[in-house]
């Protein structure tokens, strides 16, 4: 694979570029947060773990019930101040989090988070992709997602290290910090695209009213796939600890090598969607690169020595980075191609209920399923993933069948 120049790091469009850095901003933000959030609820906000799984659990079903109305709010008021309202909005909350103390607030205060959140992730999409032209929207998104979240994780590292309630609380207020000035940066970028507003809408039927069941079944295919996000976060420590010798000290090299390897290759990556049905078998090798990376999880669990678990857990590591590439910029291309242009609001806040759903019964999945199944768990899992995978293929093709006009369009020339 031809490793990427600089200049693949920059968005083609002078709005893109803007765009760009505005999201960059956010996602350092973001970053900066979730290298931090566990261990903030625990000093500052005084959780248990239990508390916290409890409360991230009741707040990912509000996000579930209102990224919709939102999405349908921004097809009528436009998609970059929709953006621009949640990027305040999520300020606000995180100002909120700050001060929360014990269970009650901290619940509150995640709720009224998590439906913000919720919806940020449609909202940048559809953003990116008023700013940008052609599939350059999806390059700005993978050129957003590999350097800002690891730029806030290595910001987050000597106020973890301080040890002390106001440096965490510091991260939670830098984090509102970064929201409120890429609000502000965000305002006033410009869109080289015309917005299509839908202007009769109802927020609160809107995901009663979607009718569009082939789109639904390419949304769970998806969800399915991202199930890779929590097999990072939570699978491999914890399978790695249980099923292997490998010390402790080893699980933060398998994150790194994550993250290295999604900075240096999710952009040339991301050149697969220029070709011909390249968004559709991105999706496809990122279900069948996820079997293989279950399989070897699998392996690992067999009894062996440290040296031998610690190669095939990294393996399987390196194989979840590529089917995480893989799926994020096949899922980016055609949750937007498919979404006809009234209703992109709808369609891709549909589209992200996957990954909410995803965070709400991913944790129990794996650590109550395959977890507790050991190796024929993975293999189970595995076997779900290729699924998944194969099944892309038919229903894009159902969906190609009554594409939005705009697809039509770029399909015949």
């Amino acid at each position: 694979m031809k490793l990427p120049s600089p200049r693949e790091y920059i968005p083609a469009t002078a709005a893109g570029r803007s765009f760009a850095v505005t999201s960059l901003i956010n996602a350092i933000g973001t970053g900066l947060y979730l290298a931090g959030s566990a261990v903030f609820f625990v000093r500052s906000v005084g959780l248990t773990a239990a508390q916290v799984g409890l409360g991230l659990a009741v707040s990912g079903v509000v996000g579930f019930l209102t990224t919709v109305p939102i999405g349908a709010l921004a097809d009528r008021f436009g998609a970059r101040p929709t953006l621009v309202v949640l990027q305040l909005w999520r300020a606000g909350g995180f100002v909120a989090l700050a001060f929360a103390e014990g269970m009650v607030s901290f619940t509150v205060v995640s709720c009224c988070l998590a439906a913000a959140e919720a919806a940020t992730q449609p909202m940048t999409q559809a953003v990116a992709s008023a700013t940008t032209e052609g599939t350059d929207r999806t390059r700005t998104m993978a050129i957003v997602r590999t350097v800002g979240f690891s730029l806030g994780a290595l910001l987050a590292a000597p106020l973890l290290a301080a040890d002390r309630v106001w440096t965490y609380r510091g991260i939670v207020l830098g984090t509102a910090a970064a929201f409120v000035l890429s609000a502000a940066m965000l305002s006033r970028v410009r869109t080289v695209t015309a917005a299509t507003v839908q202007k009769k809408v109802n927020p609160l039927a809107a995901l009663r009213d979607f009718r569009d069941w082939r789109y639904l079944l390419l949304t769970a295919l998806n969800g399915v796939l991202n199930l890779h996000t929590t097999i990072l976060l939570v699978g491999l420590s914890l399978w790695a600890l249980q099923a292997t010798e490998v010390p402790v000290g080893f699980l933060p090299v398998l994150i790194l090598i994550n993250t290295l390897v999604s900075i240096v290759l999710q952009v040339p990556i991301s050149r697969l969607v220029d070709r011909e049905g390249g968004a559709e078998r991105a999706l496809r090798l990122g279900g069948l690169a996820l079997t293989a990376c279950c399989l070897a999880l699998a392996v690992a669990g067999a009894p062996s020595s440290a040296a031998v678990a610690g190669a095939v857990l990294l393996a399987a590591c390196v194989l979840l980075t590529f089917g995480e590439m893989w799926q994020a910029v096949g899922s980016w291309e055609l949750s937007y191609d498919f979404a006809p242009e009234d209703r992109k609001g709808v369609y891709l806040s549909v589209f992200s209920l996957g990954n909410t759903g995803r965070r709400i019964v991913g944790p129990a999945l794996i650590t109550g399923g395959v977890l507790a199944a050991g190796p024929a768990g993975w293999i189970a899992l595995g076997a779900v993933f290729g699924v998944a995978g194969l099944l892309v293929t038919p229903v894009t093709r159902m969906l190609c069948g009554v594409a939005p006009a705009s697809v039509e369009k770029e399909m015949a020339s």
